[in-house]
């Protein structure tokens, strides 16, 4: 699964998921929902970049 990066530096990564807003392992990024926002800076999903 891909990782994705915010422009603060947060990475998302499906492996680990996001505890904080209740998003379990295992999540791809494609399917976090809309309003999902970075944990770090509340950037909205359309801001990350595909880590390679």
């Amino acid at each position: 699964m891909d990782k994705y990066e915010c422009p603060c530096g947060y990475v998302y990564d499906p492996a680990k998921g996001d505890a904080n807003s209740n998003v379990d392992p295992g999540t791809k990024f494609e399917d976090l929902s809309d309003d999902w926002v970075c944990p770090l800076c509340g950037a909205s999903k359309d801001l990350f970049t595909k880590v390679d």
